[in-house]
Formats: structure tokens, C-alpha cells, sequence
């Protein structure tokens, strides 16, 4: 199959890399031109996945029209800021009914959609839409280490067609039809790693650890289920699977931004310094937001909210927590 990837971060060129070297053709395409300039050059991304070649299956084009032709799928993995007009990007290349999925996870600000909504709200005859979500740090599967995730739509069939088409040795891929439970357990995950890499930070322990990654669980799966969500699903790799990983992997951005935090750093000054898109910080006022819509209690993510609104110290977040009254789990 041809694979069309948008988006040349990370997780876009990892996604290329993987998918290139397991009998696909795949084209790996950005907006910025100068950029995929230096990727050609290079057979390398430099800058956002330095260290491995790309092998002679994976083109790079600044063309997209050229990119998509012939292709059967495109994968967007853009940041969910992105995620919009690269959705309409398609509609104009005529490409409008091919089939895609977002690899990208949080809220789109402003409207609160979750990923697939958004390129439905884009495209909304084209019935092939879904998600690609699940523990999976772009470096490892680069270094094509084993890793499994989930593909959810609400077309089954289409899924249950396109799994066998994709599924690899080096990730294994997994089907549902509760594409809301899987975008909201990756969307919502990385807030709960900024507050697990702040109690980390702080040197609040491992039984603190294991009390936020919890309570974070109970949050998302409140808020998923109010949405429409199957409870099971946060059960699997896109809810505690993909919590996990975010909240311990030394490899996490969104940890790494709360341990910034921790050391009393600007949150600008954090996120210049990790250099990377970091989805959690921009998703947490959209899910405070959602929330309130669904009446739905989720103290971890108000919290933040009013630390990076500077409202609250690091410390008072996570004391805030602890001092919680006393209730039945």
C-alpha cells in the first residue's frame, strides 16, 4: 500500500520509517518546504528524529498533490493545532475520500472536537475515518522495538480491513469501534503526565506516583464515558496502557514539562527547552472546559489549570490534592 504521512515531527517520521520498512511505499510530507528540503538531503530528520536513515521505500515530497497520488491512506500526525488544515489540505488535492487517520491526540481548542471529529467535521462523506492511539514513544519504534496500539473507528469493517493490511511483527495493531474512548484516553493521558512529572519533581515518591496515575484513570474514564465511551476501552492500551507509559517514560514530554515545573522553571521556558510539541499543556483548558459541559468532576486537570494560569504554586497543586476530603472510591 502507499502511505501518505503529513506532518514531519517526530512521530509523523517515525510512523514513515515504520510503515516504509514493513512493505509500504510511503511519502512523508510537511507544509514547511525548506524543511522537507533538508530531509531529502539528508535521508535523515535531523532535527526531530536524528539517527536513522531512511531506507529507499520512503520518499520525501513537498508536493503534496504528488504525495497523494495513488496513495490508499494518509496518516496525520501533525500536532492537533494542525490538524484542521491538513484535513482540508485533502479536500483540496481532490484526495477528500481517501481514508485517514489521526495520529495526533488532544482537543482541538476553541471547539473542544476530539481528532476525528475534527477531519470529520472537514470531510464529513468521507465514511473512513479513525484514530491511531496507544503507548508508543516515536524513538522506540523508530529503533523498530516492539510495541502495540490501537486503530479505532466507527466504521468497524473498515478497521477490520485495514488492521491485517498494517499490522506488523514490531507493532501489533488492535481494533475498536469507540474511536471517543480512544482519542479522549490519548488526549487526556498527557495531562495527567504533566501532574505525575510535577509530583516526581517534587520528590513526593513513588506512592504519590501511584495515587495521581489512578485518580488520573478514574478522570479520564468519567469524562470518556459522559462522552459516549465504552469504560472497557480506557481499560486497554489507549486508556491505562498509553497512562502509563506517559506518566513513567523517561522518554514523556508531558512529564518532562512537569518536572520543569517542579524546579520552579516558566512554563515557556520548559517548553522551549524540550523543543517538541508538548499537547498536554494545550489540552488541559479544553478538558477543564468539557468537563464542565458534562458536569463531570476532575480535580487533577482543574488544578493544573490554574498552575500554568499561575493561580497556584507546585507545591499547592499537589497538596491540593492530597487534602481532598476523605470519599468512597
Amino acid at each position: 500500500m502507499k502511505i501518505t504521512v503529513l506532518g514531519a515531527g517526530s512521530w509523523g517520521t517515525a510512523l514513515a520509517l515504520h510503515f516504509s520498512q514493513h512493505g509500504n511505499e510511503v511519502v512523508l510530507w510537511s507544509r514547511n518546504t525548506a524543511y522537507m528540503k533538508e530531509l531529502q538531503a539528508d535521508r535523515e530528520n535531523k532535527k526531530g528524529l536524528p539517527g536513522f536513515t531512511f531506507p529507499d521505500t520512503l520518499h520525501v515530497h513537498t508536493d503534496l498533490g504528488e504525495a497523494l497520488k495513488g496513495s490508499g491512506l494518509a496518516i496525520i500526525a501533525t500536532s492537533v493545532a494542525g490538524l484542521r488544515d491538513s484535513a482540508a489540505l485533502l479536500k483540496q488535492y481532490d484526495a477528500a475520500h481517501l481514508p485517514v487517520l489521526a495520529a495526533c491526540k488532544g482537543f482541538e481548542q476553541d471547539t473542544g472536537l476530539l481528532t476525528f471529529q475534527v477531519v470529520k467535521d472537514v470531510l464529513p462523506a468521507n465514511k473512513k475515518i479513525g484514530v491511531l492511539s496507544g503507548p508508543s514513544f516515536a524513538q522506540e519504534l523508530a529503533q523498530q522495538l516492539p510495541c502495540a496500539v490501537v486503530l479505532a473507528s466507527e466504521n468497524k469493517e473498515w478497521i477490520e480491513e485495514l488492521i491485517p493490511q498494517l499490522n506488523t511483527g514490531v507493532m501489533r495493531l488492535y481494533g475498536s469501534n469507540d474511536a471517543v474512548g480512544v482519542a479522549v484516553g490519548g488526549a487526556v493521558k498527557n495531562i495527567m503526565a504533566i501532574a505525575t512529572g510535577l509530583s516526581d519533581g517534587l520528590e513526593y515518591g513513588l506512592n504519590a506516583r501511584a495515587a495521581l496515575v489512578t485518580r488520573g484513570l478514574a478522570e479520564i474514564t468519567r469524562l470518556a464515558v459522559a462522552m459516549g465511551a465504552q469504560p472497557k476501552t480506557l481499560m486497554g492500551l489507549a486508556g491505562i496502557g498509553d497512562l502509563i507509559l506517559t506518566c513513567t517514560g523517561a522518554l514523556s514530554r508531558n512529564r518532562r514539562v512537569g518536572l520543569g515545573l517542579a524546579e520552579g522553571k516558566e512554563l515557556h521556558q520548559v517548553l522551549m527547552e524540550i523543543g517538541h510539541v508538548s499537547e498536554g499543556v494545550s489540552t488541559i483548558e479544553e478538558v477543564f472546559n468539557t468537563a464542565a459541559k458534562y458536569q463531570i468532576d476532575m480535580p487533577i486537570t482543574q488544578t493544573l489549570l490554574q498552575l500554568i494560569r499561575k493561580e497556584m504554586t507546585p507545591q499547592q497543586v499537589v497538596e491540593r490534592l492530597m487534602e481532598r476530603n476523605a470519599r468512597f472510591e
